[in-house]
C-alpha cells in the first residue's frame, strides 16, 4: 500500500506540523530544502495585522529581533510575505519552556535556578546594551534547547530606545500583571531597563519557589502588593538568594540594583560564566523594509507541492532514527559523516568511555535513558570546525578499549 503526502512550500522552506498558536499568529515547524536545516516559521494574516492595527508594533518586533545576535536569545533570520500572510523565519528551538519544566519539578533547585538566572541576565543586559527593552519577560517567555541553553522568546511587546520621550521613560504600561514592576502600574513613566530587572527577580523567585510571590484574585489587590513589594521568601531560600531577591523587587526603581551591582554580588558570582560569543556578521532590515513597503518584488507564494508517493519502508526511512536504507543500498557518490562500530562492552561501558574521551576535549557531555548528546563549548567564528578535526581524531584513539575489531574472536559469541 502507498501512501501520498503532500507538502506545502514557501520560497525555500517546507512547512510541517503547528507548534504553536495564539490570537493572531501560528507557528510552524519548516525545514530549509536547500540545507535541511530546522527552523520555525511564525505565520500571521496581513488583514488581521491591519484590521488591529498591528503594523507598527510588528515591524517593531521582526527589526527588534533581527538586531539581537546573542546565544541566549531566539534568533530572527528573514521576513517574507506572500498577498495575504507573512512568514517571519525564526530559530527552531528544540526543547521546552522554561515555565513546563519548573510545573513538572515543582521548583528547582538553587543552583540550577541560578545557572538559568546567568544565561537570563546575560540576554537582557545584551538586549540593554542594543537600546532594546523586552518588557514581558516572564517563564513561558524562556525557552530551553535540547541542550539546557535558555532562549528568550517573544518580543512583540519590546521597545526601542527611540521610543522613550524627552522625559527618558517608557509611558506605555504592558506585560503579565504578575510579573509587572510597581513604575508600571503608576502610569508616570518608568525606565525600561529597570523593569526588566524587576520581572527578572519575579522570574528568579518562581524558579526556587515554585510559585508567584506577587498573586492575588483582585488586581486590585495584586497590585497593592506589587506597589509595596509585600513578599516573603521561603524558608529553603538561602541567605544569599534572600538578599539580592529583595534588592531585586526593590519598589522604588532608583535605589534597585543594576545589572553591573548584580555581576558582583556575591550569590550572582557562584559559578558564574560570563558570555562568551561572536557576532560580526551586519544585519539588513530590507526585507522587513520590502514586506511593509508592500513591495511586490520579493512577494513569496504557498504552494502545495506534487504529492509523493510512499510505500511503508518509505514512510518509515523518513523517521528520524529509523532509517533502514543503510541495510538494503549504498548509493554511489553519497557521503555520509558517521562511523558505526561493533563493541562487546554494555551500553553503559560505552557511554562512560564516550563521556571519559570527550570532556578534556572541552565537551559538555549530556545523558539521558542511553541518549547522549556532546556540544563543544569553544567559540569563534573558526573554533567549531577546528574542535571537530581535534575530537574526531582523539575521539578514535579514546574509544579503541571498548570497539570490537574484526579480527577478534570474542568467547561465548555466536
Amino acid at each position: 500500500m502507498a501512501l501520498a503526502l503532500s507538502r506545502t512550500r514557501v520560497g525555500k522552506y517546507e512547512l510541517g506540523r503547528t507548534i504553536g498558536e495564539g490570537s493572531f499568529a501560528k507557528v510552524k515547524f519548516a525545514r530549509n530544502v536547500e540545507t535541511g536545516d530546522a527552523f520555525a516559521i511564525k505565520i500571521l494574516e496581513k488583514n488581521q495585522v491591519l484590521r488591529h492595527k498591528m503594523v507598527e508594533q510588528l515591524k517593531r518586533e521582526i527589526s527588534t529581533m533581527k538586531l539581537i545576535k546573542h546565544p541566549n536569545v531566539v534568533g530572527l533570520y528573514e521576513v517574507m510575505a506572500s498577498k495575504t500572510k507573512i512568514y517571519i523565519v525564526l530559530e527552531f528551538v528544540d526543547g521546552c519552556e522554561l515555565f513546563d519544566k519548573v510545573k513538572n519539578n515543582r521548583r528547582l533547585k538553587e543552583d540550577e535556578a541560578r545557572r538559568y538566572f546567568h544565561q537570563l541576565i546575560n540576554a537582557v543586559d545584551y538586549c540593554h546594551s542594543r537600546g532594546v527593552y523586552h518588557r514581558d519577560l516572564k517563564p513561558e517567555n524562556l525557552l530551553l534547547d535540547s541542550y539546557g541553553a535558555l532562549k528568550v522568546s517573544d518580543f512583540g511587546l519590546s521597545a526601542f530606545a527611540h521610543q522613550i520621550r524627552d522625559d527618558g521613560l517608557l509611558h506605555t504600561a504592558c506585560g503579565t500583571p504578575n510579573y509587572v514592576a510597581p513604575e508600571v502600574l503608576n502610569d508616570k513613566g518608568y525606565d525600561g531597563a529597570a523593569s526588566d530587572i524587576w520581572s527578572c527577580g519575579v522570574i528568579l523567585f518562581v524558579l526556587m519557589a515554585g510559585y508567584l510571590p506577587f498573586d492575588e484574585q483582585s488586581l486590585m489587590d495584586l497590585y497593592k502588593k506589587i506597589s509595596k513589594a509585600d513578599f516573603s521568601c521561603p524558608s529553603w531560600f538561602s541567605s544569599g538568594a534572600k538578599k539580592l531577591i529583595r534588592r531585586i523587587l526593590d519598589p522604588n526603581h532608583h535605589s534597585r540594583i543594576t545589572i553591573p551591582e548584580m555581576l558582583e554580588d556575591e550569590w550572582f558570582k557562584k559559578g558564574y560564566m560570563p558570555p562568551n560569543f561572536e557576532s560580526t556578521e551586519e544585519v539588513s532590515l530590507d526585507d522587513v523594509n520590502s514586506v511593509f513597503n508592500d513591495s511586490q518584488e520579493h512577494l513569496v507564494t504557498e504552494k502545495k507541492e506534487k504529492p509523493e508517493s510512499m510505500n511503508a519502508f518509505s514512510l518509515i526511512s523518513k523517521s528520524e532514527g529509523f532509517n533502514l536504507g543503510n541495510l538494503f543500498e549504498k548509493q554511489a557518490g553519497t557521503v555520509k559523516r558517521e562511523t558505526s562500530f561493533t563493541s562487546r562492552c554494555s551500553p553503559s561501558e560505552i557511554m562512560s568511555k564516550i563521556e571519559e574521551t570527550a570532556k578534556p576535549l572541552g565537551f559538555n557531555v549530556h545523558k539521558n535513558n542511553y541518549k547522549m548528546k556532546l556540544k563543544g563549548d569553544k567559540t569563534g567564528r573558526k573554533g567549531y570546525l577546528s574542535v571537530a578535526t581535534e575530537f574526531y581524531k582523539n575521539f578514535s584513539t579514546g574509544l579503541k578499549d571498548v570497539v570490537w575489531k574484526t579480527d577478534q574472536t570474542p568467547e561465548g559469541t555466536r
